[in-house]
């Protein structure tokens, strides 16, 4: 068997690796190529024995051109249409290719509508990861959730968040399965007669790290919380510029609980996303009067058993020295910024301080509360922020100013209730870790019973 994976974004492709990881590690794995149809996939790099069979190209809007017509205009001057049209070639030249060698071959297609519709017009069977639709959007277990306005509610039409455009593409014969995201929308894929399977959701694969600890616990509740300190998870984002402009918003909160919890420590995490610079943080940390500690970066640097003695001035070392962990103090606050231990920092946070998409998700899923600032955009806009907070529930806390999350954090300390229930909602919500290994043994399933066929 031979596998082609499609996938479409940052997040995608993060997916579609893990579930490729799995299938490797299978005795007689299938042969695996892939085609990352937004942006240049750099996530498949880390495999070993993946070619990507197409072109690849990173467009003006980073994938976000759903979220104004702005961004797509701009994608179509950058040669979005020329990009689709070469790829889809490309597909098609691939399943031809290995049908004349007589492989069996599968479509493993991981997104959304773009690269399903791919996987239908290759002519080859398929399976659809559904990534980016849940029925939390829409509703909950106790049915559809108010929304504002008649056109808002209008998106619950056809009784799914899919629409019956891509209902008709998986509930296809060459259609072997679905698998979205939560237990909620494979239920309702399920009543509309889709081969739709809960085996969890990939996003809350890989995320290993030390023991959690509680946001809550001990007898006295309040007097025992008040004796350690409070750490909290910063999530600007990963895409430049948008997340140096969410680093602003989310210092002016970090301002406000540094004054509203004057008795108590306080630990800030920044986990930075590594295509960003540490630097431009840290700057504007140093701007508002942090102090660094320059000299712990610099026996950092001297104890790295990483690097051999090489010359300074290759680019890939300082960028290696650029991306070093950084710490601050600031009165009762201490902050970390660190682009390599996001793992680390999602369980050691009780809570985040969130304008981030996947980042965020997979915090929650962890069981803990987030608070959202409304951002500009183009990802973290006030409409993705109140889509979120309905994918998410009462997980995640919008405000609208930074002023505002000192108050939403005392209210969610004073409430243990409160915070038992948003452990639960988001483990429920995000599922259990392993999804990718569940998925990657369904798909070797298939093929050791001939299911799937050239």
């Amino acid at each position: 068997m031979k596998i082609l994976c499609l996938s479409n974004g940052h997040g995608e492709d993060a997916i579609a690796v893990r579930i490729i990881a799995e299938l490797q590690k299978c005795p007689n794995p299938p042969e695996i190529a892939a085609l990352p149809l937004v942006g240049e996939g750099q996530a498949y790099a880390q495999l070993e024995n993946v070619s990507i069979i197409g072109p690849v190209k990173q467009m003006p809007s980073g994938g976000f051109i759903y979220m104004e017509g702005q961004q797509l205009w701009r994608d179509l001057k950058g040669g979005l249409l020329q990009l689709t049209t070469a790829q889809s070639k490309a597909i098609e030249t691939w399943v031809a290719s290995e049908r004349d060698m007589g492989e069996r071959i599968v479509i493993l297609a991981v997104g959304d509508i773009v690269p399903l519709s791919f996987a239908w017009k290759s002519g080859a069977d398929y399976l659809f990861v559904g990534t980016a639709k849940s029925e939390y959007y829409l509703r909950d277990e106790k049915g559809l959730l108010p929304r504002s306005s008649w056109s808002k509610r209008l998106e619950s039409w056809s009784g799914s968040v899919y629409q019956p455009w891509e209902r008709w593409l998986m509930s296809r014969e060459r259609c072997k399965a679905v698998f979205p995201r939560d237990r909620l929308t494979a239920k309702i894929l399920q009543e509309k007669s889709i081969r739709a399977y809960d085996l969890g959701n990939p996003m809350m694969d890989g995320l290993e790290a030390s023991k959690e600890t509680p946001l809550i616990y001990g007898v006295d509740i309040e007097k025992e919380e008040l004796k350690r300190s409070l750490a909290m998870v910063l999530l600007p984002g990963s895409r430049s510029p948008e997340a140096y402009a969410n680093w602003e918003l989310i210092m002016e909160a970090v301002e406000g609980l540094i004054e509203g919890f004057p008795n108590r420590k306080l630990i800030f995490l920044g986990a930075i996303a590594g295509s960003l610079s540490m630097d431009t943080f840290a700057q504007r940390l140093e701007n508002l009067g942090w102090n660094c500690d320059r000299v712990a970066r610099s026996q950092s640097q001297a104890n790295s058993s990483q690097l051999p003695v090489i010359n300074p001035a290759n680019a890939r070392v300082q960028k290696f020295m650029a991306q070093l962990p950084l710490t601050f103090t600031r009165r009762n606050a201490t902050l970390t910024l660190n682009c390599q231990a996001f793992n680390e920092f999602i369980h050691r946070g009780d809570l985040a301080i969130a304008m981030a998409g996947t980042a965020t998700e997979q915090f929650v899923g962890l069981g803990k509360p987030a608070i959202a600032i409304l951002g500009i955009g183009p990802q973290f806009t006030p409409a993705f922020a109140e889509a979120q907070s309905r994918l998410l529930g009462p997980s995640l806390i919008v405000v609208k100013e930074p002023r505002n999350v000192v108050g939403a954090i005392k209210s969610l300390l004073r409430n243990p209730q409160k915070l038992q229930s948003i452990a639960n909602n988001g483990r429920r919500r995000m599922g259990e870790a392993g999804a990718s290994r569940r998925i990657a043994e369904f798909i070797m399933g298939m093929g050791n019973a001939n299911v799937v066929s050239g």
